[in-house]
């Protein structure tokens, strides 16, 4: 589990209890607050402090105070009708802010280009956690969550074959989960995949999400050779064919390289090619 970004919080250390009843201050308190905003991930439902307690396994006046605290500061608000919370201003400024930051305004563009040439869905992830988190692309709509498993997922098998430094592969993962029966839920055979990945330069999910998609993803990778970006390609098993997959990959691997120029800062690319 990522650290800092549970919407679960473990039980109190040998009490079994559900409830955190000590006071949350300074750094808990900076932590707990940070976990309620995960706990919308994902186009979560407006949540009344009672059930982000629950989540956290906080006590209710405890979960009451932080969110009061963020609705002051504009990281959440709330509907006057129901008291419940959602994501505020905020949070919308500072991903506003973050997005044109990091430039991937500039990704979006190469990426439509991408998915008219080919006909496939075009996406543009990041790492975060055990998550591939897509920032930009085909993807991308308000009602589809961004955040997909690292270990089921072409873009995530692209961003554990190559970590940033800090970042673990395998053995830094929760459970596996499984979505489909081709999911991995092994960490060795997972480890072996990752191993494969490197090798062909490209990862494959074929329906280990979901079944009848397949995809395609290579890396955008700096001059330390870490992957800072995935981008995918995917589409029915009909349209990425055997016969085909080269000529996907070919398409994607030159917006890979488009992108290390429009992503990266000049000091950060790599200075060959792969």
């Amino acid at each position: 589990m990522w650290q800092g970004r549970s919407c679960r919080a473990p039980l109190a250390p040998g009490r079994g209890r559900a409830v955190t009843q000590t006071p949350v201050a300074g750094a808990q308190a900076v932590r707990r607050a940070l976990d309620i905003l995960h706990c919308f991930h994902d186009n979560a439902p407006d949540l009344s402090a009672s059930e982000i307690a629950r989540r956290l396994r906080l006590s209710t006046s405890t979960a009451h105070r932080l969110a009061r605290t963020l609705l002051g500061a504009g990281f959440l608000e709330q509907d006057p009708r129901t008291a419940r919370y959602r994501l505020g201003p905020a949070v919308t400024e500072l991903g506003r802010l973050s997005y044109h930051q990091r430039g991937l305004h500039l990704a979006s563009p190469e990426l439509a280009d991408l998915a008219q040439r080919t006909g496939a869905t075009a996406d543009l992830a990041l790492r975060s956690g055990p998550y591939a988190v897509i920032v930009a692309g085909g993807s991308v709509t308000p009602k589809v969550g961004l955040r997909r498993p690292l270990h089921s997922t072409a873009l995530g098998k692209v961003l554990l074959a190559w970590p940033r430094p800090g970042e673990g592969g395998a053995e830094s993962l929760p459970p596996l989960r499984a979505f489909t029966d081709r999911t991995i839920v092994r960490p060795d055979l997972l480890t072996a995949e990752l191993a494969r990945v490197r090798d062909r330069e490209h990862a494959v999910n074929d329906g280990e999400s979901v079944q009848g998609v397949r995809t395609l993803a290579v890396p955008v990778l700096d001059r330390t050779d870490a992957a800072r970006f995935a981008l995918a390609v995917r589409g029915t098993p009909d349209l990425i064919t055997a016969e085909t997959t080269e000529w996907f990959l070919d398409q994607a691997r030159a917006c890979a390289r488009a992108l290390e120029v429009l992503l990266l800062p000049p000091a950060q690319r790599r200075t060959g090619t792969r």
